[in-house]
């Protein structure tokens, strides 16, 4: 018998349920009540959909509407994907942001897409949504999905630079704050999908990226004054020390441990060279 594996996850009360899956098997006609997104990672897969026949291979991203009727059949022995799940409700009230209210829902139009963004977008919001630590990051990741996915231009041009500074003195003021991207675009007196674009344009960050850098950079003071890496991670913000190490490696390359002991070295130096 052929290896299978499938994992089965929900997030956020049930609105996402994230599947993992290796498989050989063919899937009869069926249907779901979500939509469904999800990466071709191993092999392919040829199927039959609402909106025509489909061949994914590696790489591609395959989307399912709800209530459509599709099958799935392997190309050779086997393959595997990753797949999102979103409930209509969680689908209806994030495209109603990214659309200002003047629509709630939509449908995904095409049932296999080859776009390497949009891609970097679907592994960016399943992390997530599926990595401890990353929850702050939610928010903006399904919104910059979602608007990809549904074609969603920018939002109406507003007078918002003196509402975003609003948005980045909080950040500024409270980096080990939560700040919820809903929280900061109440703030800011603009949906979640102005504050975001419009929070990238002024500052060439989204609002959570500008978080991540603030607590960076306090984790960074902390350390330079000699506060233990748990302690530094702590009083920053971050989630815990593997999360504040993390963001150290991706940012700089180098480990918070690294950039401790650099400063712990001129310190003795420092105490060293005062005259007794």
């Amino acid at each position: 018998m052929k290896r299978e594996i499938f994992q089965v996850r929900t997030y956020r009360d049930g609105a996402i349920t994230a599947v993992d899956a290796l498989s050989g098997r063919s899937f009869a006609r069926h249907v779901h009540d979500e939509f469904g997104v999800g990466l071709v990672t191993g092999g392919a897969q040829r199927s039959w959909s609402g909106r025509g026949p489909v061949e994914a291979i590696k790489g591609n991203l395959v989307t399912v509407n709800p209530a459509e009727l599709h099958d799935g059949a392997p190309v050779g022995p086997a393959r595997a994907w990753s797949m999102l799940y979103f409930s209509q409700q969680l689908v209806g009230e994030t495209v109603h942001d990214l659309e200002e209210g003047r629509r709630s829902l939509r449908e995904l139009h095409a049932p296999v897409v080859e776009n390497p963004r949009l891609t970097g977008l679907f592994m960016a919001t399943r992390q997530a949504i599926t990595h401890a630590g990353q929850g702050e990051a939610f928010e903006e990741r399904l919104l910059s999905l979602f608007g990809c996915l549904f074609h969603v231009g920018p939002p109406p041009a507003v007078a918002t630079a003196h509402r975003l500074a609003q948005v980045r003195a909080r950040i500024d003021d409270e980096p080990a704050g939560s700040h919820p991207l809903a929280d900061l675009a109440a703030l800011a007196g603009l949906s979640r999908y102005q504050t975001l674009r419009g929070f990238a344009r002024l500052t060439g960050f989204t609002p959570h990226a500008y978080l991540v850098q603030r607590r960076l950079d306090s984790a960074r003071r902390l350390i330079r004054e000699g506060t233990t890496l748990a302690d530094a991670a702590a009083g920053a913000g971050f989630a815990d020390q593997s999360h504040m190490n993390r963001v150290f490696v991706a940012r700089h390359g180098f480990t918070p441990g690294v950039y401790a002991a650099a400063h712990r070295r001129r310190r003795a130096i420092s105490f060293k060279s005062v005259p007794a």
